[in-house]
């Protein structure tokens, strides 16, 4: 028997120039990285602690104390602030930014003293100071409380769990009882199946109370929103929806991308209603999106979600954002 032998492909010199185009390509994007992790490297070990130095001995004043002097009262000053602790060689400094709300007064003097800051020359340092290192601090603990809030699994033997998610149905179908607990009434505010406690394993109770807090304290737009969730084109499920909205809230917070938010809306301790608030803002603007976006089909979600993340995350980069409803 003869060996199967197979046609070569055809190769034009189109592809051979497509092909060298790629590679340049891709040698130049790797060129650009390489000198930027160069040049971050070369600041971060060498020029950073001489460009500090020089502005020392012109200013008489360390970094800490040129930011709070030159930044505004907002997450600029705090955002800068965090950098300056966390590149510091000092451990007193790397380690303040981890304290508990109690121990932020310790840190401000350890840190004032290790700095040889004159409080009689600089009197209003130690209070903004202070006020940022608060909100470093709080910022942290919030994120810690919404974890826990995330990891606590919904649990239908508990009262008050199943207490929260009647509540939920009475708030979005005032005018319709509902005539059980395990019932497929649920998928007409956008579960999956007859019981909502197993669309809640991703998100936990966070992705609960969540949807509860919306519906209580925006009942009006949370009733508006069922009501285009069930859009005979574009319509969505709204629970999954929200739920999944929790998760992005969750994912921002986690990477510090809220911190811009919280920094600039509560100038001292994020609490978890303020986390509470932000996930209303994204359940209106997601609402919002959708339906100037005109999905052609709810089978696009998952790509129309990371187009509206990118979005929420752009506005955040803002020094300015507060995003609220």
């Amino acid at each position: 028997m003869g060996r199967l032998t197979f046609p070569s492909p055809r190769v034009t010199s189109a592809d051979v120039e497509k092909w060298t185009r790629r590679v340049r390509r891709r040698k130049e994007k790797d060129g650009k990285k390489m000198i930027i992790h160069l040049w971050s490297y070369l600041y971060r070990h060498v020029l950073r602690f001489w460009v500090k130095w020089i502005l020392r001995q012109l200013t008489g004043k360390c970094e800490l104390q040129r930011i709070c002097d030159g930044s505004k009262k907002s997450a600029e000053r705090t955002l800068k602030i965090e950098h300056s602790l966390e590149s510091s060689k000092s451990k007193v400094l790397q380690s303040a930014v981890n304290a508990s709300e109690d121990e932020v007064k310790k840190y401000v003097e350890l840190i004032m003293e290790e700095k040889k800051i004159d409080i009689q020359k600089d009197t209003g340092f130690a209070l903004k100071f202070q006020m940022c290192l608060v909100q470093i601090t709080g910022y942290k603990k919030l994120y810690l409380d919404v974890e826990d809030l995330r990891k606590h699994p919904y649990n239908s033997n508990n009262t008050e769990h199943e207490k929260q998610l009647i509540e939920l149905w009475n708030l979005l179908m005032p005018h319709e009882k509902l005539k059980a607990r395990i019932t497929k009434q649920w998928c007409d505010i956008g579960f999956q199946g007859d019981d909502p406690k197993t669309d809640f394993r991703g998100m936990g109770m966070l992705g609960l109370v969540n949807l509860l807090y919306f519906s209580k304290h925006y009942t009006h737009e949370a009733r508006q929103i069922l009501a285009h969730s069930n859009h005979p084109k574009l319509g969505y499920s709204y629970a999954i929806v929200g739920i999944n909205l929790t998760e992005m809230a969750y994912s921002l917070l986690k990477n510090g991308d809220l911190k811009t938010q919280f920094y600039n809306l509560v100038p001292s301790v994020a609490q978890m209603n303020h986390f509470h608030r932000f996930y209303c803002y994204l359940a209106y603007e997601f609402d919002k999106f959708w339906f100037e976006e005109k999905p052609e089909s709810i089978m696009y979600f998952n790509q129309f979600r990371e187009k509206f993340h990118d979005i929420i995350k752009s506005r955040l980069q803002d020094y300015d954002a507060v995003l609220a409803l």
